[in-house]
């Protein structure tokens, strides 16, 4: 019997979870699927540029689990790009640091908490209608009362 899999943190959800080719309609296509912490490590060993040992220790894994980690969401960037699918960002046993908010009209990001209501007007385009990030993953108490406790996460 396998043990639980351990939340890793990931420092904010991202903008979009889902990404396909141009020209092409969605219906026609594959897709693939990265979860939460396989986005993280990503962005982390490929955006960011940190090393593996850096990287495990702000998603709170091991190095050798975040070599697997990153080797598996490697190999799947290469297949939603070679075989032309989509990429759909969902799931995975994640905690998030930081929230991010998006102007549903304009498509802007901005940081946010947790537990606003997101009462805001967009300095961008004027509206008030915002998507809170990590409600849409399924996140944001949780994530806060984690935040609390001390994680590591920058």
């Amino acid at each position: 019997m396998a043990r639980p899999e351990k939340k890793r943190n990931v420092l904010a959800p991202p903008a979009f979870n889902n990404f396909k080719p141009a020209g092409i309609q969605m219906s026609k296509l594959g897709s693939v699927t990265l979860t939460l912490d396989e986005y993280e490590a990503l962005r982390l060993a490929d955006y960011d540029g940190l090393e593996h040992s850096e990287a495990a220790i702000k998603m709170e894994i091991s190095r050798p689990t975040f070599t697997r980690l990153i080797a598996k969401t490697r190999y799947k960037v290469a297949q939603l790009i070679v075989e032309g699918k989509v990429l759909q960002i969902e799931g995975g046993s994640v905690h998030f640091a930081n929230n991010r908010i998006i102007c549903i009209d304009c498509k802007k990001v901005y940081p946010g908490n947790f537990t606003d209501n997101y009462k805001y007007t967009c300095p961008k385009c004027g509206s008030a209608k915002f998507e809170n990030l990590a409600e849409g993953f399924g996140h944001g108490r949780c994530c806060s009362q984690h935040k609390n406790k001390g994680s590591r996460q920058n």
